[in-house]
């Protein structure tokens, strides 16, 4: 799952990069009131789009950009809370530490004969 989880990564961050250069790329709906009283040289209708066609293209593709980015999101947070749910248990390792060789607070205590100011653990028995 550590491919898969890579694989959107990289898509989510490549999604997010293009959909901040495409909102900067694109201009303002203040920008065409500008261009129908004269202002830009009048030359925006010959280009390649038309003279609202870059405009469409540029949001159809920006939003596909957006529905891209929330869907890599979305999987991304599912396969996250999915390998966290993963059992892990706090036992295992208590057992694991109990079993060493390394004397505990209370066998330290009783070697002695004094107290020792830290609280030890209660008994799991």
């Amino acid at each position: 799952m550590n491919l898969l989880t890579s694989i959107f990564t990289v898509v989510h961050l490549v999604a997010a990069i293009a959909i901040v250069v495409l909102v900067l790329l694109q201009q303002g709906k203040g920008a065409d009131m500008g261009a129908a009283f004269g202002g830009g040289g009048g030359g925006s209708s010959s280009s390649v789009f038309g003279s609202r066609g870059s405009a469409t293209f540029l949001s159809r593709v920006t939003a596909g950009l957006a529905a891209v980015f929330f869907v890599t999101g979305l999987s991304l947070a599912y396969i996250y809370t999915q390998q966290s749910a993963t059992p892990r248990s706090v036992m295992a390792t208590e057992n694991a530490s109990e079993s060493s060789d390394v004397p505990s607070v209370d066998a330290a205590n009783e070697n002695d004969g004094t107290q020792s100011d830290i609280p030890s653990a209660p008994s799991t028995n």
